[in-house]
């Protein structure tokens, strides 16, 4: 084991294999290969440890070995690639870099809709059920976790209409899932172990919050992914390895034409929802003066999936997820700007990449403020 003077150097994992996010994060500190304990975080320890340490109450939360508390799991990633820089997750290459921060955000913030829908609107029960009992009563009988996890998984589930997955919607969205989203992913892990070649990039641990979680371990996304995308169901085991192999990023800062479809979609519907929420924001700061902490949801906007739209809840903390990709192309030097462009263009995202954000935001405390 590592050491730090007598101290013994060991992060603590708090969050549930229940969880999103807490699979994007264990997956990068196993790929890291940095030592941790994970601890499942119960009602209690939510109580005792999340709320009075982080002051929000979200998973998963990271305890350095210096007893700092680190919450988000883009600047937790952020916060321990620059204290630990072996086996870097952040390509060298400005279109690898790129194209790394739009799948992370892809997968932060876009895939939970076909996660949310395939949790909570397929047979994936009592298994829910025992998963979310152990949040509550870990230690009791099945039939009594069961019970609990029944009430918990409710309240959970009453977020899936608020994301826009509807009657209305499902139909496009399996659709999209399976034939769009699946479908190429599988055609790209049949050549590449991870998306930018023979290593993980920050973009694969955005993927795999949704792709493990909900849409690969509850057991009926799982048993279709496993049937229709074998070859993403092999990426996600391989991306849960404690030992893998590292290798490089495809040569000459290339970008496979595998995720060329799928670089194309996230333009034509996840960036029009990121733009709104922007002008969201900017038209709820005016009306807000006063506030100093921006409230996770504001009203809700039009999104459009396919041929048809439906409503969604307006997430704010979706701007800031994009002010990284943002920030990411803009700090991108000016040689290389002709060649992302025309990249840019081919996947049509130039115009959204040099779009300005009007009202930036940043996290004090763990809560979204105005810059």
């Amino acid at each position: 084991m590592f050491q730090l003077g007598i101290v013994p150097f060991m992060y603590t994992l708090y969050g549930s294999e229940v969880s999103l996010y807490t699979g994007k994060l264990r997956a990068y500190l196993r790929y890291k290969q940095l030592p941790f304990n994970e601890v499942l975080s119960t009602v209690g320890v939510y109580k005792k440890t999340i709320l009075p340490k982080t002051g929000v109450a979200f998973i998963p939360v990271v305890k350095t070995p210096d007893g700092e508390y680190l919450q988000d799991t883009a600047r937790i990633i952020d916060h321990l690639e620059m204290l630990h820089s072996e086996r870097s997750v952040v390509p060298i290459g400005a279109k690898q870099r790129l194209v790394s921060e739009l799948f992370a955000l892809w997968g932060d913030e876009w895939l939970v809709i076909p996660a949310m829908h395939y949790r909570w609107n397929k047979d994936n029960f009592p298994f829910i059920y025992q998963e979310f009992g152990r949040v509550v009563s870990p230690n009791s009988p099945a039939f009594i976790r069961a019970y609990f996890g029944k009430k918990l998984a409710k309240k959970f589930s009453g977020f899936v209409p608020v994301l826009g997955i509807t009657e209305h919607s499902i139909p496009t969205i399996e659709n999209w899932y399976e034939n769009t989203v699946l479908h190429h992913l599988n055609k790209h892990f049949a050549d590449h172990d991870y998306l930018l070649g023979g290593r993980p990039c920050i973009g694969d641990f955005g993927l795999m919050g949704p792709l493990y979680a909900h849409l690969y371990r509850d057991p009926a996304p799982g048993n279709l992914m496993k049937r229709i995308a074998p070859n993403v169901a092999a990426w996600v085991e391989r991306m849960n390895q404690a030992c893998v192999t590292s290798a490089d990023y495809v040569e000459h800062d290339e970008i496979p034409d595998t995720l060329l479809p799928l670089l194309k979609d996230m333009f034509e519907q996840q960036w029009p929802v990121l733009n709104s929420t922007a002008t969201a924001l900017s038209a709820w700061r005016r009306s807000h003066p006063k506030e100093r902490f921006i409230p996770r949801s504001l009203g809700e906007h039009s999104f459009t999936m396919g041929n048809i739209s439906e409503k969604r809840f307006i997430s704010s903390f979706h701007q800031y997820k994009q002010q990284r990709v943002l920030d990411t192309y803009q700090k991108i030097s000016d040689e290389n700007n002709a060649q992302l462009a025309a990249f840019l263009v081919e996947i049509g995202g130039l115009e959204h990449m040099q779009m300005t954000v009007e009202d930036p935001v940043t996290v004090e405390d763990n809560k979204l403020i105005f810059a």
